[in-house]
């Protein structure tokens, strides 16, 4: 049987056609009402944006979806979880502050914030799961404590991932640090001879793990987390994953954190992704590049598999925009992330999800 996703353009010429008005139509097409119990404490998984990033869901288009949850009679709090690789939502506090700056709160967001894994990162539960890499998975402790939840991702690139969308915000995302190096454990090799000895990469390594002297670069593994900043950030290339080895694995570990964060949420979830400012990274930049194709609208569903199977579908049947990060794979029907990360392999974490029963790759679209 076929998951079913709700979809809503972008394009609105009157008032009841607005972003946010289309927002409360699909929560309520989607059935999301129903999967909130009155006195539910439920999790709104949310994306507050690195500082310097302006690509994450606005505030304004989340307000609707509080107010939906306050009208089913749950209470709605606005989450997520510290990031491994240091910025400027490393603790609680700086990535509260970074909330507020970007507009999350209950003035413009409805909700109030709670960081779900503490001041620093230490708040999870152990949540067993049978997975090929994992037994036990480490979930942040006010996500796993929430009896209802609604996961909104903006749908985008992602390197190693190859993109981002329901299943990332949630085996990423729903996972303290400590969690998301268990995910990571890919580690980048060194080409010398394409090095320019620029050093672009020490600097940005969040952990100090890279030293560069007369154009040799060392890495020192036991500091390394795998976060692929430095691939990023290298001119020459000269820095780069083994993709066909660590890659996909990688995104085995991803989709089974994903699989213990909705564990025990049964028939209690919905899933919301904005296919809007499509943009080759993760918001986790502290930049936001180019789309790198045009703004294709807002889908909703049960299924954390179907909706990222159908929003990458919707993705690939744009064509690309010129002046991005997609130097090739322009062309309707043509992979874009593919086009923008080209060793990126997508498609593993809607295998791996539908394998492991996390959820279905066929799907039926439904507009509302």
């Amino acid at each position: 049987m076929k998951s079913t996703v709700f979809f809503a353009g972008v394009r609105a010429r009157s008032p009841e056609d607005n972003l946010q008005n289309k927002v409360r139509r699909l929560f309520d097409a989607a059935g999301f009402p129903y999967i909130i119990k009155r006195g539910d404490l439920t999790a709104i998984k949310v994306h507050f944006g690195e500082e310097g990033n302006s690509s994450y869901v606005s505030p304004v288009l989340v307000r609707p979806i509080a107010d939906r949850i306050r009208s089913a009679g749950g209470e709605p709090f606005l989450t997520d979880t510290n990031t491994l690789y240091g910025g400027s939502r490393s603790n609680s506090v700086r990535h509260l502050q970074t909330a507020e700056e970007h507009g999350f709160g209950r003035m413009v967001a409805g909700a109030p914030v709670i960081i779900a894994d503490g001041l620093q990162g230490d708040n999870y539960r152990e949540v067993t799961i049978e997975g090929k890499h994992f037994q036990q998975v480490k979930i942040a402790g006010e996500i796993a404590s929430a009896q209802s939840m609604i996961v909104v991702s903006h749908f985008k690139g992602h390197l190693p991932a190859g993109f981002g969308g329901a299943i990332k915000n949630l085996g990423m995302g729903c996972a303290p640090p400590l969690g998301k190096s268990e995910q990571h454990s890919a580690r980048p090799i060194f080409s010398a001879e394409l090095c320019e000895g620029c050093r672009a990469c020490a600097e940005a390594c969040p952990k100090q793990a890279i030293t560069v002297k007369k154009r040799i670069t060392q890495i020192d593994y036991s500091l390394c987390t795998g976060c692929g900043k430095c691939l990023r950030l290298c001119p020459a290339h000269a820095l780069d994953f083994d993709w066909v080895v660590e890659v996909p694995p990688f995104m085995e570990r991803m989709v089974e954190y994903a699989l213990g964060a909705v564990t025990g949420k049964k028939g209690r979830l919905g899933f919301i992704n904005f296919l809007l400012n499509i943009t080759p990274d993760c918001d986790c930049c502290p930049w936001s590049d180019a789309p790198i194709v045009p703004d294709i609208g807002i889908l909703a569903s049960k299924d954390p598999v179907a909706i990222d199977q159908a929003s990458y579908d919707l993705v690939n049947q744009q064509t690309g925009l010129k002046n991005s990060l997609l130097e090739r794979n322009r062309e309707p029907g043509e992979d874009k992330f593919q086009g923008a990360w080209e060793s990126t392999l997508g498609r593993v974490q809607l295998d791996y999800g539908h394998k492991i029963g996390l959820g279905r790759r066929d799907y039926c679209l439904e507009e509302v």
